[in-house]
């Protein structure tokens, strides 16, 4: 898988995103469901990760979770959402550098990649 990222895009595989997206383990793209989440967006200054949007990673059962935390890696994770992640190997950092480490990963993974902040 190709990617690369500038503050407000990601380009995967040649077509360009400019909201956040997942990666699903079977490679589908969605864009991230952020409205699960926005109702605490007053208390982050941004809309935070939460494990309401994480929930959909037991059916997927991934190897490897990524959580790409944007460009400079401020996007908030709740403390619920951390918890929830402790079930999986996960891997949090900002989003260019997840990046560089899906381009090698050959385990199943999904990603959550933030673009902006």
């Amino acid at each position: 898988m190709r990617i690369k990222t500038g503050f407000g895009w990601i380009e995967v595989n040649g077509e360009t995103y400019r909201e956040d997206i997942v990666i699903h383990v079977d490679g589908r793209i969605t864009y991230r469901d952020k409205s699960l989440s926005k109702h605490l967006k007053h208390l982050y200054g941004h809309t935070p990760l939460t494990k309401r949007e994480l929930e959909f990673l037991e059916e997927e059962n991934p190897e490897v979770v990524y959580i790409g935390t944007g460009q400079y890696g401020a996007l908030p994770i709740t403390e619920d959402a951390r918890n929830y992640l402790s079930k999986f190997k996960t891997i949090i950092k900002p989003t260019p550098e997840v990046v560089k480490e899906i381009e090698k990963e050959n385990r199943k993974y999904t990603a959550i990649l933030h673009i902006t902040c």
